[in-house]
C-alpha cells in the first residue's frame, strides 16, 4: 500500500459523541467480566493460550529484537524457570531496572507468573533514590541493563545485604554474572501449575513506583488483578484487533507504558512497537514505517509534535487512536486536525488509586465522563479543600461538603469492602503509613471510606471532568511527578547552599509546572558547582528549571518554609536575581527581561 493510497482508519472508530462512547463501555464492560468468575485469570495465566492462538505473529516489536507470541511465551517460560531454581517463590521481589524492551515484558511475565512481585525500578534514577527504590520493595535480586548498571555499581557496597545482582544485554557486567547465560539453558516449556500453582488475581504482581510526601519515590503495589482488568478494558475500550499495532515510547517502568499498553495489546493477540524513548524528529517516519494504528501519549508528546516543523508524513500514517492522558485542550484539536487522528481517547487513573475516568466522547479538554448506568462501578466524587492547608473542609459535624459544578475539588473514590473484586480495591504502598495518609474517613457518612488522589478536578454541569491542579508538595513537568521534598533535599545538601525550598510555576505554552527553587546561600557561592551537583543527583525533569537567590526565605509561626508569595510571583515577577537552567549550553544564565519574554512567548524552547 502506497502511502498516497493509505486509509488511516475503518469507519466506525472515526465516530465521536454519546453512541461511540457507548459502544466503548459496552466492549471495554463485556471484555473484562470473564474476570469475575476467574480467581486465577490474569496475564501469565493467559500467555499459554495467546501463543497458541498467535504463534509466530509479532507480539513485540524492539528496535534491536523483536519476540512472536510464541517466542514471547517461551521467554517468559525460562524466566519463571531461572526463579525457581534461584529459590525465588510467591512473595519474594525482583527489581527491574531496564530501559524499554521486548525482553523487559517477558522478564517481568516470567517473574509474576511463579508469584514473585517484580519492582519497576524508573531508569533516571542513582544514588540515594535508586537505593531507596531498592529497599522500598526489598528485593532479593536486581535485574539490570548493562547500559544502566555504573549507577548500580556506584551503590555496590550501599547495596542491602543479600542482594543478587543479575546483568541483562550486551555491554560490560563487571563482577556479576549475566542473566541470559542462565536462563539460555533452562527449558521453554510451561511451568507444571499442580507443582507450580498460578497467582491468584488478588496477588501482589508489580510494584511501581510513585512520588511520596517524603521525596523518595514510593512503592505502590499492583495485583495481578488490576493488571488483568487494565488490559481487558483497554482492550475494549480500544477495540483491539489482531492486526491493531501501538506505538509505545513511554517509560515502561510506569502503568501507562508499562501495563496498559502492553496488557491491551497482548489480551487481543496485537502487536506493541516499543521505543525507548520519544523523538518527535522521527516519530512520524516511525509510526508510518511500522503501520502502527494507535499511538500511546501523554499531553507533553502531542505538544512537541504540534510544535514541530512540518512532516511529510504526518498524515501519511494508519494512526486511528490516540490513547492516553494530559492531553490540553488548547493542544487538542490543533493535534486531531494537524494530523488527522480520527479518535482520541483521554483517561484519567493512579496507579495505586480507585479513581478511574475516560473521555470515551471524545470532548475536547475534559478526561472522562461516568455515564449514570456506570455510577455504582465508578463511586467518584469531588469535595471541597481549604486552599491555605489543601485539606478537606469539614462542617459542625465533622463532614465533607460535595462541590457543586464547575467548583474545583479534590477527587475521591469511594472504597470497596474487601469482597470486591481485586482490581478495584485499594492495594497501598509497602510504606503502611503512606497507605493510611490516602484514606480519608467520614467523609459523607460517619464510618465511610474514600481513597485520596491529591488531584484537584471540576466537574460540569454535564458531567465532564476536568484537570485543575495537584494537591500538596508535589507538581507534574514533562509526563513525570516531581517532588518538592526531594529536590530541595538535593539543593540543601549542595556546598554553599544554607536553605532552599522548591515549588512549581506555570510556563505559558507548557503542560504542567515547571521546578523554581528559592535558595539562600553563602557569599561567593558557585551555580557551576550547583549545577554539576545537580546533574550527578537528579533526572532532568526534576531539576529546578529557574533558582532564585534570595537574601532570606519566609517561614511560618512553626518554623515551616512558606512558598505563596514566590509561586505568586514565578519566574518573572522576582526583584531578586533569578537563573535559568539552561540544558543546552549545561550552566546557569541570568533570567533577565528578554530571556522571560522568550520564555513567555515560546520563542525559547525549553
Amino acid at each position: 500500500m502506497t502511502d498516497s493510497t493509505r486509509s488511516p482508519v475503518p469507519g466506525n472508530m472515526a465516530r465521536t459523541g454519546r453512541a461511540a462512547a457507548l459502544d466503548a463501555w459496552i466492549r471495554a464492560l463485556d471484555a473484562s467480566k470473564v474476570l469475575h468468575d476467574a480467581p486465577l485469570l490474569t496475564l501469565p495465566a493467559m500467555l499459554p493460550q495467546l501463543a497458541d492462538a498467535h504463534q509466530e505473529r509479532p507480539a513485540l516489536l524492539g528496535a534491536g529484537e523483536s519476540l512472536s507470541y510464541h517466542a514471547l511465551a517461551a521467554r517468559a517460560n525460562q524466566y519463571a524457570r531461572w526463579a525457581v531454581a534461584n529459590g525465588l517463590g510467591r512473595g519474594d521481589a525482583v527489581a527491574l531496572l531496564m530501559p524499554n524492551c521486548p525482553a523487559y515484558v517477558a522478564i517481568w511475565l516470567g517473574l509474576t507468573r511463579i508469584g514473585c512481585a517484580v519492582a519497576l525500578i524508573n531508569t533516571n534514577l542513582a544514588a540515594d533514590a535508586l537505593l531507596h527504590s531498592i529497599e522500598a520493595a526489598a528485593a532479593r535480586h536486581l535485574i539490570v541493563s548493562a547500559t544502566l548498571l555504573p549507577a548500580v555499581t556506584a551503590l555496590a557496597n550501599r547495596l542491602p545485604a543479600g542482594v543478587q545482582v543479575r546483568v541483562h544485554g550486551d555491554g560490560e557486567a563487571g563482577r556479576w554474572p549475566r542473566i541470559e547465560q542462565e536462563t539460555n539453558q533452562l527449558g521453554t516449556a510451561p511451568l507444571d501449575p499442580d507443582r507450580h500453582p498460578l497467582p491468584a488475581q488478588r496477588d501482589r504482581a508489580l510494584l511501581i513506583y510513585t512520588s511520596g510526601t517524603t521525596g523518595l519515590p514510593k512503592a505502590a503495589n499492583v495485583s495481578h488483578g488490576r493488571i488483568a482488568e487494565w488490559s481487558l478494558w483497554f482492550a475494549g475500550m480500544m477495540d483491539v484487533q489482531p492486526d491493531d499495532r501501538l506505538y509505545n515510547c513511554l517509560p515502561m517502568y510506569h502503568s501507562v507504558g508499562g501495563i496498559v499498553a502492553v496488557g491491551a495489546m497482548l489480551a487481543r493477540g496485537g502487536s506493541l512497537v516499543i521505543r525507548e524513548r520519544f523523538s518527535a524528529s522521527r516519530f512520524w517516519d516511525d509510526v508510518a514505517d511500522t503501520d502502527c494504528t494507535i499511538f500511546q501519549y501523554i499531553g507533553e508528546l502531542c505538544r512537541y509534535l504540534t510544535l514541530s516543523p512540518p512532516h511529510p508524513k504526518e498524515r501519511l500514517h494508519r494512526l486511528r487512536l490516540a490513547c492516553g492522558n494530559g492531553l490540553a485542550a488548547d493542544v487538542w484539536e490543533k493535534f486531531r486536525q494537524r494530523f488527522a487522528i480520527p479518535q482520541i481517547l483521554e483517561f484519567y487513573a493512579a496507579t495505586e488509586g480507585i479513581v478511574s475516568l475516560y473521555n470515551a466522547e471524545g470532548k475536547p479538554g475534559a478526561i472522562g465522563r461516568i455515564p449514570p448506568f456506570l455510577a455504582q462501578r465508578f463511586p467518584v466524587a469531588l469535595i471541597r479543600c481549604d486552599p491555605a492547608t489543601g485539606e478537606p473542609w469539614r462542617d459542625e459535624a465533622g463532614l465533607c461538603a460535595a462541590c457543586p459544578p464547575d467548583e474545583p475539588g479534590e477527587a475521591i473514590g469511594r472504597l470497596p469492602d474487601n469482597n470486591a473484586p481485586a482490581a478495584r480495591q485499594f492495594d497501598g504502598y509497602t510504606d503502611t503509613a503512606a497507605s493510611g495518609r490516602k484514606i480519608l474517613r467520614d467523609v459523607f457518612s460517619k464510618g465511610d471510606r474514600w481513597f485520596r488522589t491529591g488531584d484537584l478536578l471540576r466537574k460540569d454541569a454535564a458531567g465532564y471532568f476536568y484537570f485543575v491542579d495537584r494537591i500538596g508538595d508535589t507538581f507534574r513537568w514533562r509526563g513525570e511527578n516531581v517532588s518538592t521534598t526531594e529536590v530541595a533535599a538535593v539543593l540543601r545538601a549542595c556546598p554553599g547552599i544554607t536553605d532552599a525550598v522548591v515549588f512549581g510555576v506555570p510556563v505559558p505554552g507548557n503542560e504542567g509546572r515547571a521546578g523554581m527553587a528559592a535558595v539562600t546561600a553563602e557569599a561567593g557561592f558557585d551555580l557551576a558547582a550547583l549545577k554539576a551537583h545537580l546533574d550527578a543527583r537528579l533526572p532532568p525533569y526534576a531539576q529546578p528549571l529557574f533558582v532564585r537567590c534570595c537574601e532570606t526565605l519566609d517561614f511560618t509561626g512553626t518554623f515551616k518554609l512558606t512558598k505563596g508569595r514566590l509561586i505568586q510571583e514565578g519566574f518573572a515577577g522576582s526583584a531578586e536575581p533569578v537563573w535559568f537552567n539552561d540544558r543546552g549550553a549545561g550552566r546557569f544564565v541570568a533570567c533577565d527581561r528578554i530571556l522571560v519574554r522568550s520564555i513567555e512567548d515560546g520563542s525559547r524552547r525549553l
